[in-house]
């Protein structure tokens, strides 16, 4: 069960919506050191103590973050900083 679970709807259209989450993973990539690959439609990225995907289609793109132990008490800020990411990117 992913610790963070966020869905947000778009009108963009699935490529342009695919853009953006490319460029919200460049920035993972940047700031968190991430690997990120994607398979169709996902996206997923993983690094120590956390991985997770970001799942595109025509209507929304969907977050989802799994936690490790040690991360799991900054899920509120994880949380937080997904829905500022989503709003920046899809906006």
């Amino acid at each position: 069960m992913p610790t963070v679970d966020i869905t947000r709807e778009h009108s963009l259209g699935k490529e342009e919506a695919r853009q953006r989450a490319q460029q919200l993973a460049d920035k993972l990539v940047q700031k968190l050191d991430v690997k990120c690959s994607w398979q169709g439609d996902q996206l997923t990225f993983k690094r120590s103590g956390a991985d997770g995907c970001i799942t595109v289609s025509d209507a929304d793109v969907r977050v989802q973050v799994n936690l490790g132990m040690m991360l799991t008490p900054m899920a509120g800020m994880v949380k937080s900083e997904v829905q500022k990411a989503l709003e920046k990117y899809l906006a």
